[in-house]
Formats: structure tokens, C-alpha cells, sequence
């Protein structure tokens, strides 16, 4: 277990990799037809179980709606990928969407390809899988990088090279995670875009600003004058309420959250407000962790 601790796992070679290189040991349930890996059979619709890590947290019905009705028309074009559970039950690693789109359908069966992956690698490619499809909101893709960062040790320069996309914009979006539950909460009802919800990660009133914004249907643009100008305001009336707060800001908690997930342990930064100095303390919660912190340092 420790030496899997120790050795972060790199993302490969994105999603193409984790999903036809993968070289695991064939299926060995003995009433379960051996197939030739990359084979699509099908399956009946209710052997087929959701991953309860699904990445995606809201399937909007508009969309479910749209494809169940090509479904209708079609069938299932994509196949599932599915991973083997007990007996002949086979759980989902990419494709939820379908399955519950194929269900509205009324399909008695699915086509599948059955891979057996390990816990890791599903989490790996449910979570590579949504976001490469463009598929998630914001705050959804924003949680997958958490993710893959907390429980992976995935850096966000890996990511980033695995994924296609830049270290800034995953950086950007993990910061949304330090916005409000209510303004996330927008973000994730597609209310607010990631663009708004950007312009206020720097807000001390960034719920009241979000209420605003989506009442008026407000830009982007117009919501980082908005921003602008609810800070001035605010400096105007109450110069001393930043001090008071206490708060950190947007890099300050990125950089704790970078950190976290390479050591995967807690880190807090306190910076001195307007020095260049301050202190970083890593908390443990086992003596191997400590130990884990006294090998690092010691290199």
C-alpha cells in the first residue's frame, strides 16, 4: 500500500491510453462468456449498474430527453464501458448517460465493452472521459481536477499535458471551488457561466453580485465591471473590512490546494499581508505521514 503512496501515478497518455492500453488480466468469472477484449457485446440493460463515483453530478432532462429520443430512432451508437461486479453484474465506468437515456428508450439491451479495470483507472477514465467530451459544467470539470489532484497526486502540469488543455485554465477552475455553495450552485445549474463565476472568485460579495447577475442576465463583461465596481464601493465604505476578514486570496488557496494534492496532506499557507514572508504548516494524521514529510524534506 505504501509503495503505491509513494509512486504518483502519471495521467499516460489522456484518455485514448487509459482506454485501449491498459493491459489488465482477462475476466475470470467463470459464468461470464470469455470475449476478446476490445469486443462490443450486449448486455442486458439491467445487469448494468451506475458508478456511484460518477463524476457528473446532474443529468439535465432537456438533454436526456434529446437522447432518448435519437435512441428511438437509432439505438445506442456508442457502446458502454463497463467493468465486471459480482456475478454477471457489470458496473458503469463511461457512458451513464446512455444507459439512462437506453432505459427511457425502453431497450431491453446495450452494447458494451468490457474492461477490468481497477478502482483507480475507472475513476481515471470516468473522470478523463467527461471532461474531454466537453460534457461537464464548470464546477463539475472543476471537482474532477480536485479529484484526480487529491486522491492521484495528479499535478496540475500533468494534467494539463494529458488532457490537452492549459495549466491556467485548470487552474482557473479549480479556484471555483472556493467560491460560495450558493454561487456554485449556479455554476452548476448552467445559470451562471464559468466566465461569471471567474469574475467573482476575487469578491468579498460574491453571493449578492451572483443574484444580481443572473437576474439581470448579465455578461461576462459586464459582470467584471460589476465586480469592479462592487469592490470600489466597498473600499469606499469600508477600507478596513478586507483586513478584518482575514481572507485569503484566490492564489494563496490554489497554491494550498496544489500542495495538498502532491503531499496529500493538509497545507496551509499564511502569508503576511503586504511582506514577502509567512509560514506553511502540513498537517498530519499518522506517524507514516510524518515520516512520509521527514523523507521529502531530507532529499
Amino acid at each position: 500500500m505504501s509503495d503505491k503512496r509513494n509512486k504518483p501515478r502519471g495521467l499516460g497518455r489522456g484518455l485514448s491510453a487509459l482506454m485501449a492500453d491498459v493491459n489488465p488480466d482477462p475476466v475470470s468469472t467463470e459464468s461470464r462468456p470469455q470475449t476478446p477484449r476490445n469486443a462490443e457485446v450486449l448486455v442486458p440493460i439491467e445487469k448494468v449498474i451506475a458508478n456511484p463515483d460518477q463524476p457528473r453530478r446532474q443529468f439535465l432532462q432537456e438533454d436526456l430527453d434529446d437522447l432518448t429520443a435519437s435512441i428511438k430512432e437509432k439505438g445506442v451508437l456508442q457502446p458502454l464501458i463497463v467493468r465486471p461486479r459480482d456475478g454477471d453484474i457489470y458496473e458503469i465506468v463511461a457512458g451513464e448517460r446512455r444507459w439512462r437515456a437506453a432505459q427511457a428508450a425502453q431497450l431491453h439491451e446495450v452494447p458494451v465493452l468490457i474492461r477490468d479495470y481497477s478502482d483507480v483507472e475507472m475513476m481515471e477514465v470516468a473522470i478523463i472521459e467527461n471532461i474531454q467530451r466537453s460534457d461537464l459544467n464548470a464546477m463539475e470539470e472543476a471537482y474532477s481536477y480536485k479529484q484526480l489532484m487529491e486522491r492521484f497526486g495528479h499535478t496540475q502540469e500533468k494534467m494539463a499535458e494529458a488532457l490537452g488543455k492549459s495549466r491556467s485554465h485548470i487552474a482557473n477552475l479549480v479556484r471555483l471551488l472556493h467560491l460560495p455553495e450558493d454561487v456554485r450552485t449556479l455554476v452548476h445549474e448552467r445559470k451562471l457561466s464559468a466566465g461569471h463565476a471567474r469574475a467573482l472568485i476575487t469578491s468579498d460579495n460574491a453571493s449578492d453580485l451572483a443574484a444580481k447577475i443572473v437576474k439581470g442576465g448579465l455578461s461576462v463583461r459586464a459582470t467584471e465591471a460589476l465586480v469592479k465596481k462592487d469592490a470600489a464601493g466597498l473600499q469606499t465604505s469600508a477600507p478596513k473590512r478586507s483586513a478584518k476578514s482575514g481572507e485569503k486570496d484566490a492564489d494563496t488557496k490554489a497554491l494550498e490546494g496544489d500542495l495538498s494534492a502532491i503531499l496529500r496532506m493538509k497545507v496551509s499557507i499564511d502569508h503576511r499581508s503586504g511582506g514577502e514572508s509567512g509560514s506553511v504548516t502540513i498537517s498530519y494524521e499518522t506517524l507514516d505521514q510524518l515520516d512520509e514529510i521527514c523523507n521529502i524534506l531530507s532529499k
